[in-house]
């Protein structure tokens, strides 16, 4: 990190990442150029093969006759509840042990290090994508969307996903705009609506740190010189993105089901103390957060089906994590 006079602090508008042009020879230039970068093989093929085998063993842990290998079993009511038809963030499923083993992987955690230049993170209680190709009782729409909120000026936050499988131009796999988040804040001087999408949050929300682009606000990012590109991955590849940066999830048409792990970590010093207290209260009763780690602290709230609380919601996760001391500093609940 540079050096400057003064910390910048959150929601200044004042970048958190201080880069003043200076190459480091890796993936953080392409970062610092594009807002998104690709850091190869952060696990090995193994390690991915093991996270894709715990994902699908909990998918079966409900008991309600899915089979990965029977795609009659591709369906809503063979599977937990998921938001856009894959990616889980209930059944404490965010406290999983195989979740915070993929969240705890030395390099993983070695990469949001390298770019925020401090050891001291926190990391969100994020979700993990299981997506099925052609599932038949799945309305899907593509929904360009940033995690933050216009409210939110500057890079605030870094996102970021660990994949587990192979993915190909038809296969699952994020979709970025490259270079939109250069160009967030001079998007945000004028007044913008949301789409009118689905997914769009109650207006009551307004802090929620979602916002969903209409197909005229892409053109416009395009028009600005910036590029929607499939990102296609090996397994054990981290992708990481600028929250400003417009994405979406692609749906799998080919054969192959989307493993993927969210992760995000941003610096402990970030936080302030009330939400430090919400966070680690969250951990210990094993519920999720949003992509965020150091603000916008909130509670997912349980699975609804068919308008009710899903009757195999779980106040904990079936395995529980090791628990370490750097675990603890990652989840907020011990101090570094």
């Amino acid at each position: 990190m540079a050096p400057h006079a003064e910390e910048p602090l959150p929601d200044t508008g004042v970048d958190l990442i201080q880069h003043d042009g200076k190459e480091y020879g890796d993936w953080r230039d392409q970062f610092h150029k594009e807002g998104c970068a690709i850091v190869k093989g952060v696990i090995t093929p193994e390690r991915a093969e093991y996270y894709k085998r715990k994902q699908i063993e909990w998918l079966q842990s409900f008991n309600l006759g899915f089979d990965p290998n029977d795609e009659s079993t591709w369906t809503a009511d063979h599977l937990p509840v998921s938001f856009k038809g894959g990616m889980y963030f209930s059944y404490a499923s965010t406290h999983e042990k195989f979740v915070w083993e993929a969240r705890t992987e030395p390099k993983v955690i070695d990469a949001f290090s390298k770019l925020w230049g401090t050891e001291e993170l926190i990391v969100s209680f994020d979700g993990m994508n299981i997506t099925l190709p052609r599932q038949k009782d799945l309305s899907w729409s593509p929904w360009p969307h940033t995690d933050q909120s216009p409210h939110r000026k500057g890079m605030q936050c870094v996102q970021g996903l660990l994949n587990y499988q192979p993915n190909g131009e038809n296969d699952g796999g994020l979709i970025l705009m490259k270079g939109s988040s250069k160009l967030f804040d001079e998007f945000f001087r004028e007044t913008r609506e949301q789409d009118n999408h689905v997914d769009k949050p109650p207006e009551e929300e307004d802090f929620r740190d979602l916002f969903i682009f209409k197909e005229s606000d892409v053109k416009w990012f395009q028009d600005h010189g910036c590029k929607l590109e499939k990102i296609n991955l090996e397994p054990g590849d981290l992708v990481l993105w600028d929250s400003r940066t417009m994405h979406y999830a692609c749906f799998p048409q080919g054969e192959r089901i989307r493993h993927v792990q969210y992760v995000c970590m941003t610096p402990r010093k970030f936080a302030k103390q009330e939400d430090l207290d919400l966070k680690a209260e969250l951990f210990n009763t094993w519920q999720g957060t949003t992509h965020w780690p150091h603000c916008n602290i909130r509670k997912q709230g349980p699975p609804l089906r068919d308008g009710k609380v899903d009757p195999l919601d779980r106040s904990e996760p079936l395995e529980k994590p090791e628990i370490t001391d750097r675990l603890l500093q990652l989840a907020a609940v011990k101090a570094y």
